[in-house]
């Protein structure tokens, strides 16, 4: 089992990677000129679009597979719900860290592109 997660997480940081590049080349554009305003690309919108779901299904993803093991744990073990609780509550709350920054680099790449 250790061996498909390494695998869905080495297939899912290879997706980002990928993404990320695809957002790289549409900063890179050289500004066009005031003709072609209109018929300006909007490729950063995609990339930030599929980087930020990729980010939030990743975050969602880590969060309910440690609230699942927590609540397993508890199941098997009620004398020692406060330390299971205790040791997931900062994995979580990184996890929710990383999706609201994504979030935010989102909304800064959008409103300053």
């Amino acid at each position: 089992m250790k061996k498909t997660v390494f695998r869905r997480a080495v297939v899912v940081a290879f997706l980002t990677l990928v993404l990320m590049s695809l957002a790289t080349a549409a900063f890179a554009q050289a500004e066009p000129a005031a003709a072609e305003a209109a018929a300006k690309p909007v490729w950063h919108y995609l990339g930030a679009a599929l980087g930020l779901g990729m980010v939030v299904i990743g975050a969602a993803s880590g969060i309910g597979r440690f609230a699942a093991a927590a609540a397993e744990g508890i199941a098997r073990q009620p004398a020692a719900a406060a330390q299971i609780t205790g040791a997931v509550s900062l994995p979580l709350f990184l996890l929710e860290g990383v999706a609201i920054i994504a979030e935010v680099v989102v909304l800064l790449i959008v409103l300053l592109k």
